[in-house]
C-alpha cells in the first residue's frame, strides 16, 4: 500500500483592504450567513490581526484575530470551498495560534456553530475545549443557532 505524503506550499501575509474583493468572492460560498465587506473593513481599521493564506499566489483562505491584553479571540477562519478537506484549515489555525503567542496571548477563544462538526473536530484535535454554549448566537434558516464557546491555553 502506497501512501502519498503531501507537503503544503501555503504561505501567510497580512490582509489588506485590496484583498476584500477576493474575500467577498469566497465568504458567501462557504457560510450561510457570511461576514460583510464592512465586517472585514472594520476589523482591518480596528487593528485586528488579519491574515491571508495563499497557495501558489492564490488566496485560499483568511483569518481574523482580535487581541486584547493576554487573550486572543478568533473571529473568522475560512478556507475556500475548493481547498477544504486538505488540512489547510489546520495550517491556518496553527498560524493564527502562533500569531497570538507572538502577541503574548495566554489564552485563545472562538465560537463555532453547534452544527459545524468538521470545525468542532478540528478545534478539539488542536486542543480547544468546550467552555459554554451561547444560546441563539448565530442567525439560522429557521431562527437562531447555538454556538459553542471553545478555548485553550496557549
Amino acid at each position: 500500500m502506497n501512501a502519498e505524503i503531501q507537503t503544503s506550499s501555503i504561505s501567510f501575509r497580512p490582509m489588506q483592504m485590496a484583498d476584500l474583493d477576493a474575500i467577498m468572492q469566497i465568504e458567501p460560498t462557504i457560510f450561510p450567513y457570511p461576514w460583510s465587506r464592512g465586517n472585514f473593513s472594520d476589523s482591518l481599521n480596528a487593528g485586528y490581526s488579519c491574515w491571508i493564506a495563499e497557495q501558489r499566489n492564490v488566496m485560499i483562505g483568511y483569518g481574523v484575530l482580535m487581541l486584547v491584553l493576554d487573550e486572543a479571540h478568533l473571529l473568522n477562519i475560512s478556507i475556500a470551498a475548493e481547498y477544504q478537506g486538505r488540512g489547510l484549515g489546520r495550517e491556518l489555525l496553527v498560524h493564527m495560534m502562533q500569531v497570538a503567542r507572538q502577541y503574548n496571548a495566554l489564552n485563545m477563544f472562538l465560537e463555532v456553530r453547534v452544527s459545524n462538526l468538521a470545525a468542532i473536530g478540528l478545534y478539539e484535535n488542536m486542543g480547544f475545549n468546550e467552555m459554554a454554549i451561547r444560546r441563539n448566537y448565530y442567525p439560522a434558516k429557521n431562527g437562531r443557532e447555538d454556538a459553542i464557546l471553545m478555548g485553550m491555553a496557549l
